[in-house]
């Protein structure tokens, strides 16, 4: 099998040196002509959900060699949001996908490898492993390294995000300390990514209806050995895709994002895809905007009951027949692109043909189409004075998404929360968090702490909260993320004044300021831009250097 392009193996073949360095890691005479599969290792043990990738990446590796290949392992970084939440290191996280972008195409063109195989198992090293497929173009596969497996308490599935509610429940005087520690203590039973559709398993059902990896492996639990087993079997597919020259590009189509949003909205997915698919696309030369998932959200409906708004999890997900039965019901209803390609060289229509065309009777974690939990998908993009570039708004869970109300003005996440928690927030209230943009924060933080304090202490239909950074796929209520521009920018956000009428309306698709233009042009006038946060470091580098979120946030825009 020849190698696809002018690899570091055949650049060096005649260079005694180069094969000296290629002995010393394995090599041998007869493998010089076999392809390099890099092997994106996002291992590590500062978090559950990458835990487990090391034994995953193994299998990989194991399975390319088996299969004719020559597999040369590489690590790549990870944050865990999940610690960093709440805190100054939260400020790391979306810049983290830039990094592990950059780590994998540095290391893949670097050495001249001929295809990557990348292993994921949280929220930023997925769409990081993604841009870096489409910006290389050689040929790619992901492997998820799986969900995690709800936590139990006194019959009630918890995930991580329990927690963060349970704090919210405590200031509010609805548990105890006792309870609050047994949440905490029970949320995460082991490895794998959380568990609700959160980021992460937005991201890998994404990737997954974009024909990037196998079907079924976006919901598999990171424990059980279907992990693994399609782990090894990826690694063959990588190498047969190698053969047949599939590329990402080739996969990575206008018609594969719009099938990646029909999935998204159909499951109840994270605002946070809506940044990584901007990204992708861009990496891809794709033209995607935040206005099209407006446009498929008209159409496509939620009919997955999952958290965080929804009862169930990702594992009974996998077991109500997965993403695969997700599609073959948008496919069927005529809202999937069926001859979108995959990774196996199959279009969608010929891997979905198998699967029934209506959800199993003895479940209600997926329902019919004629039966949805929301006619509408749950990604709404709101536009008005405050947010001319776009926002995104999560409307599942919220009986009836609109609000008008006087603003609670923060410069912080921190500074919010502390309100909250003294319980200084009230029903009625729009609580506006600026200045935690992609360039302001600098990083985009989310606001999964505040968001869960607000729904712990029962205001989760009565207060709104509105920021220009972003928020957790753990969070639900009425809430609106990605304004833009940013305050750091100069947007409307920055002249929000306390008291300040506001209305948020999802279902004229509005986010307005009350305020005459006359006064905002007095209060733009008098705005002075503060000054960066920080102006060393990767956080100044990625300050000076990030676009809107309007764009993905990405950082090579130019």
């Amino acid at each position: 099998m020849a190698p696809l392009r002018s690899s570091a193996i055949t650049q060096g073949i005649q260079r005694s040196p180069n094969r000296a360095m290629l002995r010393a890691v394995g090599f041998g005479d007869g493998d010089f002509n076999k392809p390099i599969i890099g092997i994106a290792n996002g291992f590590s043990t500062i978090t559950p959900c990458n835990m487990g990738l090391n034994d995953l990446a193994k299998r990989a590796e194991q399975a390319a060699h088996g299969a004719g290949a020559m597999p040369q392992m590489f690590g790549t970084i990870t944050v865990s949001d999940g610690i960093s939440m709440g805190t100054e290191g939260m400020k790391y996280s979306l810049v983290s996908r830039e990094v592990i972008a950059d780590s994998i195409e540095t290391a893949c063109n670097g050495e001249s490898m001929d295809a990557v195989l990348a292993v994921g198992g949280c929220d930023k090293n997925m769409p990081g492993a993604l841009i870096a497929m489409a910006r290389m173009n050689i040929p790619a596969i992901f492997v998820y390294g799986g969900t995690i497996k709800p936590g139990k308490l006194g019959g009630t599935d918890l995930t991580v995000v329990s927690a963060f509610e349970a704090v919210g429940q405590f200031t509010a005087g609805k548990i105890d300390e006792q309870q609050l520690i047994a949440v905490e203590k029970n949320a995460c039973p082991g490895a794998g990514s959380c568990g609700g559709m959160f980021t992460a398993n937005t991201m890998s059902s994404a990737i997954e209806a974009m024909g990037l990896s196998l079907p079924y492996s976006s919901t598999m639990a990171a424990v059980d050995p279907e992990k693994a087993d399609s782990a090894a079997r990826s690694a063959e597919v990588l190498v047969e895709a190698i053969k047949a020259n599939i590329r990402p590009r080739d996969l990575l189509t206008r018609e594969a994002f719009e099938n990646a949003i029909s999935v998204i909205m159909a499951v109840g997915g994270s605002t946070n895809a809506v940044l990584h698919l901007l990204a992708i696309a861009r990496s891809a030369d794709v033209p995607l905007s935040i206005d099209d998932f407006e446009a498929i959200r008209q159409r496509v409906p939620v009919i997955c009951d999952l958290k965080p708004s929804g009862r169930y999890v990702a594992t009974d997900l996998h077991q109500a027949g997965g993403i695969p039965q997700v599609m073959k019901l948008l496919l069927d209803a005529g809202l999937l692109h069926g001859d979108c390609k995959t990774i196996e060289g199959k279009t969608l229509s010929e891997l979905l043909a198998p699967v029934p065309s209506a959800p199993r009777a003895d479940q209600d974690v997926i329902h019919p189409l004629s039966k949805p939990l929301y006619a509408k998908g749950h990604l709404a993009v709101l536009k008005g004075n405050l947010a001319p570039e776009g926002s995104v708004a999560k409307i599942s869970g919220v009986k009836n998404p609109v609000i008008t109300g006087p603003a609670r003005v923060f410069e912080s996440e921190e500074t919010c929360l502390a309100a909250i928690l003294a319980s200084q927030i009230k029903e009625g209230d729009v609580v506006v968090v600026r200045y935690e943009g992609p360039v302001g924060g600098p990083g985009m933080r989310e606001m999964l702490s505040p968001t869960s304090a607000i729904i712990g202490q029962g205001l989760g239909d009565k207060v709104a909260l509105i920021t220009d950074g972003r928020f957790s796929g753990g969070t639900y209520g009425m809430v609106v993320g990605h304004v833009a521009p940013e305050a750091a920018v100069g947007g409307t956000i920055g002249l929000v004044q306390e008291g300040d009428s506001i209305t948020i309306d999802a279902h004229q698709l509005l986010i307005q300021l009350n305020v005459d233009e006359a006064e905002l042009e007095r209060r733009r006038a008098a705005w002075v831009q503060p000054a960066p946060r920080y102006t060393r470091g990767v956080l100044g580098k990625y300050a000076r250097l990030v676009s809107c979120s309007s764009e993905g946030a990405v950082t090579d825009l130019f």
